[in-house]
Formats: structure tokens, sequence, C-alpha cells
């Protein structure tokens, strides 16, 4: 039996209906005719009887086995369209529109960090990411999404591998592109005794890695590792976040600082260590609130060596159960808001109550932040604009800007 592909489920998914409900089908386009065995829900392993306009191949020979990409069967243009109308469509589902500006798509092959597994096997190791609903491994050496400067760090993941994983039981790798060597984190890894912490010192040295983490621990550093953040250099702690791409961060930081406007006082609220609090600090005097301490020291460190800026205060604040409340944002004339994929909705219950003129949205969950964003509306906010980032290319995942003001 075939089945038409009515839309794109929020995880790119195509859906359709089947006998006992929707049907959800991978790597399927709208308006495509498939085939297909059905598993409970779902047509794994669909057949394309009838492709879409916007289908195309692969550009990369991994795809068909590496979980690391979902969507690179679609168009550019496709992508471009669809992740507009995701956001577009998380506002329409609480009766809200807004005026979208023209995606901005970072390039391919400009992923600056990425989580490898792995593990040692009877003629070495294997290093890639995991298969598509599947613990194995599959190795990536011609991956079109990471930088080549992490593609440039396999010989050091392997010789880690071999030193930190068991047959039975893989490691997990991080790796962070850093302007002072690659910055790598390993985790599940064997405990490092004396000689092995010698061993990994050795390789650090060796392949001019940054840091290096072991476990959570920090147990060889060649160099302070070096982001960039509109020409501030900070040198961030273990595991912080950073944006996805280069090309990416340029974007959301460009569109926040246009956002911001003419402010002189701003608050930005999540503020990590530095990622807009900084740029916006050549313009205008900040306060940034961040829950984590080690984040907040990047970030005022940074400051402190940094040239022409403005006054830049931090305050540790667990911004979930402990808003910022009118009273803690008298003279701020704008607000920056860039919570995690859980949203903010207290925070934004909140700022609806203190009337803030100017609220900066930045968000990596359309679905959350339609609910926060309602919040806002309804405490008598426009939306003025939303402007769509993707910086996960060939995947589902959405990030945006918007623009809240109030007169």
């Amino acid at each position: 039996m075939s089945y038409k592909i009515k839309h794109l489920s929020i995880q790119g998914d195509g859906i359709t209906a089947g006998p006992d409900g929707p049907l959800y089908i991978p790597f399927a386009l709208p308006n495509e005719l498939v085939e297909g065995d059905i598993d409970g829900n779902r047509i794994p392993k669909p057949r394309i009887v009838e492709p879409s306009g916007d289908r195309v191949k692969a550009p990369c020979p991994h795809f068909k086995t590496c979980g690391g990409c979902s969507m690179q069967h679609a168009s550019d243009a496709f992508m471009a369209d669809w992740k507009t109308d995701v956001v577009r469509n998380a506002l329409a589902a609480h009766d809200m529109t807004a005026d979208f500006r023209d995606i901005i798509t970072s390039p391919a092959q400009s992923r600056r960090r990425a989580t490898f597994a792995a593990q040692r096997t009877k003629k070495g190791v294997l290093i890639g990411f995991h298969g598509r609903a599947s613990d194995a491994v599959v190795a990536i050496p011609s991956c079109k999404l990471l930088h080549p400067d992490l593609i440039a760090t396999m010989p050091a993941l392997e010789a880690l591998t071999k030193i930190g994983a068991s047959r039975k039981a893989g490691i997990t790798i991080a790796v962070t592109q850093s302007a002072a060597g690659p910055e790598l984190n390993v985790v599940d890894a064997k405990e490092a005794d004396g000689p092995m912490m010698v061993e990994l010192g050795t390789l650090v040295e060796k392949f001019k890695l940054s840091r290096l983490s072991w476990n959570g621990e920090i147990v060889s550093m060649r160099a302070a590792p070096v982001q960039t953040f509109d020409g501030i250099t900070v040198s961030p702690p273990v595991g912080a976040f950073l944006q996805a791409t280069e090309a990416g961060q340029i974007a959301l930081t460009k569109t926040v600082r246009e956002a911001v406007g003419k402010a002189k006082h701003v608050a930005d609220l999540f503020s990590g260590c530095g990622t807009f609090s900084l740029p916006l600090a050549k313009h205008a005097q900040v306060l940034a609130v961040e829950g984590d301490a080690p984040l907040l020291d990047a970030l005022d460190t940074a400051w402190r060596n940094g040239d022409g800026l403005k006054t830049l205060t931090t305050q540790k604040r667990d911004l979930f159960r402990n808003p910022m409340l009118r009273e803690d944002l008298k003279n701020i004339d704008a607000v920056v808001l860039d919570p995690p994929r859980a949203g903010a909705k207290a925070q934004c219950e909140a700022l609806a109550e203190a009337g803030i003129p100017r609220i900066v949205f930045v968000s990596c969950n359309p679905v959350t932040f339609a609910r926060d964003a309602k919040i806002l509306v309804n405490a008598g906010y426009t939306i003025d604009w939303v402007q769509v980032v993707d910086q996960f290319r060939w995947s589902a995942h959405v990030e945006l800007v918007a623009l809240f003001t109030k007169e």
C-alpha cells in the first residue's frame, strides 16, 4: 500500500494517515508517495515511489548510515522555507503572527563543536557518530557538516581512545574548535593513574591541543582555549555553551545588537560567558545574569581584559527559580533573553510585569518560544519581527531572534 505525505513533523519526519492513526516516515517530503512496512506508528524504511521536486541527492556519503544529519534529502530552498514555517506555525498555534526576515543559514563544513562516540576494536579504534536509532558507531571521514579542523583531530582522538577505552565500553569525546588549538573533553573513560596522566600530557603537546579534560577533570592544558565574541577574546570553562558555528554566532550577535538599538542600559539574561554581553558592552552598560559562576568568571575576565568596553557587571542567579523582577531592572532600557530549550516562562511573566520597552528574545526551541511570547503579547508587547537562524544545517533544529517592543 502507498501513502501520500501530507506535511512534516517538527522533528522532520513525514506524516500521513495510517490505518490506526498518523504514520511517521523518516526521509520523506510533503506530497511524496511512499511505500513500506509499518512498524507501530512508523514506516522506518520507506521506498519513495513518487519523489518531490524538493528532493536532492544527499551531499554526504555517510548520510544513509550516520545519525548525525536527518535532512540531507531536502533542498536548501525547502529547508529554508520549512524552518521558517516551523516558527511561524508555533506562533500561530497561540494565535500570534509576525513579520519574518529571510533565514540566515550557516555554510556546510562549519560546525565547530561535536561529540564523538569512540571505541576500541580488534583492528584498532572506531570513531564517529552513532548510526540511526542504533548504538553502532559509524566512521565519518568525509563528513560535510563538521569544520575541517574537527576532522583533523581524528589522529588525536584515536590515540586517546587507545588509552581510555576498553574493548567492552566505549568513550565519548567532545571536541571544540579553539583559536589556541582544539579542546577535548573525554568522559566514560578509564580512571587516569600517574603513568596515564603523563601519557595524556604528552599527547596534548604532540597534537597541539589547547586543553584536555578527563572524566570531568582538567588533566593537561597547553594553552587556555580561546573563543572570540565580536573581537573580544574569552577563555570559557570546560563544557561551556558555544554557538554551533562561527557564522551562526555572527548572525545572532549582529541581529541582537540591531534589536537592542540605542539602549544605554541592557540586561543580558542567561548570559553564559558573554556571547552577547561582551559585544553589547561596546555601546551600552550591561548587566549579565547567569546561574553558573564559572561562566560569569570567564565573562568578567574577558571584560576586564577588553579594550574600550563600557561598564559590565555580573550577577549569579537562578532565573528559573528567582527571575529578575521590576525592582531588579531599574533603569534598564532593553533586555536580551537567551534561555535553554526549556524556555523562560517564569522570567517572561516577570518581564511582562516589569514593562521593559525592548525585549530581544533568542531561542533554540520554537515551541517554548511561542509559549513565552504569548505571555509578553498578552501583556501588551508587539512582535516587531522574527529572524530565523539555521546553524544546524541538515537537521530539524531551529534558532531565532525576535524583537518585542512596548510603548
